[in-house]
């Protein structure tokens, strides 16, 4: 809208949304649609979701803010059940991905200059991922289209390509602090780490004192078929990172460490106003409760399985198709064009979905997702590409 009062930071979609329930939106006009973007990977529980919901009104009643100078029970209780169910032995909440990553960042300087007595600040990051929108994330992004108009950028970030162990080894300096990667680069095309790769990595971050820190702000809480992806490799982080699914729409992120790092944070290292509010922290734990007493992850497994199964029967053969790729249910169809049109076409249909780069349809379904919801929007995704197939090749 030209007379809107908000900058122009997004490209938005035609559609003004309303409410949710479950697997469905509703516009402002009435207009039905079923949800495979679930808020970016956020609503992993479905839109408005019984359990949190319950939780969220009943500390409305209680108390919404206060300062983290004094102790939070709301806090504790949260963080165990991180630190009960994950690899980590500390959490630090904050109000966002990017936070997240940024007291990761922030952390593994300070392990190593405050606790080791180096000078190592640098951070490894690949091409093609994404960490955020500070001044920091974005540099630490393998993504230069984020960059563009900000310089000059913070100093301290090496970018490799991903799966290139020569370039990762050879990019190692005394400087090094840490590799930081996601296991799934979502906003990079929805590309799964190789898992003989993380193994060698690790296995570098052993040999040379490194940190290996993972950010799972998109693949955690259950949206890979594990609670948190790293389960699937075989290989434990130092330094871990959440936020999106961790809240069920709710702004909160949580950056996650080992106890040989925890104690590079003391007081007045670092500080949020508004990380883990009271209010915050009843949404983290009944989302977590409800996650582990509904087995989630398990039941993402499981519709992953039917969903990739799915796409592949229904795409098969269609020239405009390379690829279905993903882990859990983070999806991407990987077309051989554009993938712009056939998204927009989807959203007239009814399906939202979203673009992970410009030829890749990504599906991000809530956690719970029936397969008859998988039914339909693979039927609708199969006639889209099959339409524009024909029609590319009549011309």
């Amino acid at each position: 809208m030209s007379d809107s009062a908000l900058f122009s930071t997004y490209a938005r979609y035609p559609i003004t949304l309303v409410k949710g329930k479950g697997s469905r939106v509703w516009d402002d006009q009435g207009k039905e649609y079923l949800d495979f973007m679930s808020g970016l990977a956020v609503a992993n529980l479905g839109h408005v979701p019984d359990a949190v919901k319950a939780a969220l009104v009943s500390q409305l009643d209680e108390l919404w803010h206060v300062s983290n100078l004094f102790h939070i029970p709301g806090q504790e209780k949260a963080a165990r059940l991180l630190v009960d169910n994950s690899c980590a032995d500390a959490v630090f909440f904050c109000n966002s991905g990017a936070e997240a990553n940024e007291a990761a960042i922030k952390l593994a300087r300070r392990y190593h200059q405050k606790l080791k007595g180096n000078e190592r600040y640098e951070i490894i990051t690949f091409t093609q991922s994404f960490h955020g929108r500070t001044l920091a994330t974005l540099t630490a992004t393998g993504q230069d289209k984020v960059k563009e108009g900000f310089l000059p950028l913070p100093q301290g970030f090496v970018h490799v390509p991903l799966h290139d162990l020569p370039a990762l080894e050879a990019a190692i300096t005394d400087k090094t602090a840490a590799i930081m990667l996601e296991l799934v680069q979502a906003e990079g095309g929805v590309i799964p780490v190789d898992q003989e790769f993380l193994r060698a990595v690790r296995a570098l971050c052993d040999r040379h004192g490194l940190l290996l820190i993972v950010d799972e702000v998109q693949t955690g809480m259950g949206r890979t078929g594990k609670l948190f992806a790293y389960e699937h490799y075989d290989v434990e982080p130092d330094i871990f990172t959440l936020a999106k699914g961790i809240g069920s729409g709710f702004p909160v992120g949580a950056m996650l460490a080992k106890e040989h790092v925890k104690p590079a944070f003391v007081p007045g290292a670092h500080a949020t106003t508004f990380g883990g509010t009271p209010i915050a922290m009843a949404v983290v734990a009944a989302t977590i409760e409800t996650m582990l007493k509904e087995n989630v992850a398990e039941k993402a497994a499981a519709a992953s399985e039917y969903l990739i199964a799915q796409l592949q029967e229904k795409l098969a053969g269609l020239p405009n198709v390379d690829q279905v790729r993903g882990k859990g249910l983070l999806i991407g169809i990987l077309c051989n064009a554009p993938a712009g049109d056939a998204i927009a076409e989807l959203h007239k249909r009814g399906l939202l979905v979203v673009p992970a780069g410009p030829n890749v349809i990504r599906l991000l379904p809530n956690l719970l997702v029936t397969n008859e919801e998988i039914d339909t929007a693979v039927g609708l995704i199969a006639a889209v590409l099959t339409e524009q197939a024909a029609a590319k090749a009549a011309q």
